[in-house]
């Protein structure tokens, strides 16, 4: 997958995360509310946040894409990660946007802005027909990220690293009739 990193929103600047981003996840990484429904069982918080950033330096490697820093173009500060990932659901290989926020971050808006360009990007880039994420049943705030970028809830019970969860989706159409419905509330 042909992936690139510096992209821009409102408020927001991407770039491919390096080693050295593993000491600010682990912020991340020790929150317990945060990662409720991403935690690693048996590891640290450094341990996992420096997992987390080599599996996603060589998901860079391999051409599977991966979460990207996302950084506060007021501050400089990072304010979490977001991307595209090919992930494997159900035996069928889809195209992820996933994302996850520092809690000090969360409430702003962020993870919907992000998640929105990545979403941009993948169909602008012909990544993909359509663009899904995996969200676990119970994480209603990621479900409501998921809603306000167009997707739909299009099954229950998926198999996903051993989980059942929920799949969301956006279809190009869908993706295309969205961006001209915006276009006429514009005009």
């Amino acid at each position: 997958m042909h992936y690139t990193d510096g992209l821009e929103t409102e408020r927001l600047i991407t770039r491919f995360v390096t080693p050295d981003d593993a000491a600010a996840w682990v912020e991340y990484c020790s929150d317990p509310v945060a990662t409720k429904f991403s935690a690693i069982a048996g590891k640290t918080p450094g341990e996992m946040a420096e997992f987390v950033i080599d599996v996603t330096i060589k998901r860079y490697a391999d051409q599977k894409g991966g979460l990207q820093a996302l950084i506060s173009k007021e501050t400089g500060e990072l304010v979490g990660q977001c991307g595209l990932m090919i992930q494997e659901v159900d035996h069928k290989m889809e195209v992820e946007i996933g994302y996850h926020l520092l809690r000090k971050h969360w409430g702003k808006g962020y993870a919907t802005e992000a998640a929105a360009k990545f979403r941009d990007y993948g169909f602008e880039n012909n990544l993909a027909d359509s663009l899904v994420s995996i969200i676990d049943p119970k994480n209603v705030a990621s479900k409501n990220v998921a809603t306000r970028n167009g997707m739909q809830l299009v099954a229950t019970g998926v198999q996903f690293k051993g989980n059942e969860y929920e799949l969301f989706r956006i279809t190009r159409r869908e993706w295309e009739a969205l961006l001209s419905e915006r276009a006429k509330v514009k005009s």
